[in-house]
């Protein structure tokens, strides 16, 4: 699967001044291509929730940078949680099992949002904590120096999570900070002047995370899992879907998916979404013809639009024999 093209793209670069912490991703992935960001810090200063840029990647008191996996399987192999800059572990938390909030034997996280997690102090006031760590994963110790990029532990599924991530704190003065936006806790809208990432960290409004074919539309637990996917269906099996997974959908966007075989288009459908989701998944294809499909590859695409704008592009492919 493969990320063809994103559009309508945030990438900051910093222009901190002097007194600023300067922060690297602290996931060891390619956040254009096998990872994403799904939240980031709530700018409203009541009830409801906007990210920086007005969007609704947050939610009410979020109070870091979700960058999350796309599935569980991914998870399970295994994904480096980095330090986003160097200083001194100030605390560790290693006890917690990996059980997603929901499902059976899902621990009393009431105390323990975080899960597994890790605190560290840099100086002048600052301070990153990550937290929902693989148990077992965590490779430091209260008070020991570690350096920007040293291996953390892993993402896990630790504490108040419903999805593989690593959520990242910044905080100045015990002051939770937006690194995509630090001098504007409680606004939103405008490009803002500065970040505190050092490269260029990409935040578009929306995106498509995951595409593939099925012999039927698949179940949502499945998607998630890593496990829906089909690269070889039978070309007499009952029918032909592609599915989308997303993130950031907003009402109204449109998601557009194209099935290409031997002969052309075989199905293209667009679906408009009816509410605001942080990810959903949507799906369609036909019914096997009688004598079956025409043997050989099949190109499915699906695009996600928000009004006139492109957001993102991704596709797929299986062979059918």
């Amino acid at each position: 699967m493969i990320r063809l093209i994103t559009m309508t793209t945030l990438s900051l670069a910093t222009t901190s001044v002097a007194g600023d912490i300067l922060l690297i991703p602290p996931i060891d992935c390619d956040l254009t291509q096998t990872c994403y960001i799904q939240q980031t810090v709530d700018h409203d200063p009541g009830p409801g929730a906007q990210d920086f840029q007005c969007g609704s990647l947050s939610y009410d008191g979020h109070k870091g940078t979700d960058f999350a996996l796309p599935t569980l399987a991914m998870q399970a192999a295994g994904v480096d949680v980095f330090a986003a800059a160097s200083g001194t572990v100030r605390g560790v938390h290693d006890d917690m099992a990996d059980v997603l909030q929901g499902s059976p034997g899902a621990p009393d996280v009431s105390s323990r949002e975080c899960g597994n997690g890790i605190v560290v102090s840099h100086g002048d006031g600052w301070e990153t904590q990550y937290c929902h760590l693989k148990q077992g994963s965590v490779t430091v110790q209260t008070g020991q120096i570690v350096t920007t990029g040293q291996v953390l532990g892993q993402v896990g599924l630790s504490g108040a999570t419903q999805f593989p991530h690593v959520h990242l704190s910044v905080r100045k003065d015990g002051d939770v900070v937006d690194p995509f936006a630090p001098d504007a806790p409680n606004v939103c809208g405008d490009t803002p002047k500065k970040a505190l990432w050092t490269t260029d960290v990409p935040f578009p409004a929306g995106g498509l995370i995951l595409a593939g074919f099925s012999d039927a539309v698949p179940d949502y637990a499945s998607i998630k899992a890593g496990t829906a996917d089909q690269t070889r269906i039978a070309k007499t099996a009952p029918a032909l879907v592609l599915w989308g997974l997303a993130f950031g959908g907003r009402s109204g966007d449109r998601m557009t998916l194209t099935i290409r075989g031997p002969k052309g288009v075989v199905f293209q459908d667009t679906q408009i979404l009816e509410r605001t989701q942080a990810q959903l998944f949507r799906a369609g294809g036909k019914r096997t013809p009688p004598g079956g499909w025409p043997a050989g590859d099949y190109t499915g695409t699906i695009e996600l639009r928000r009004g006139d704008d492109l957001l993102d592009v991704r596709g797929t492919q299986v062979t059918l024999n």
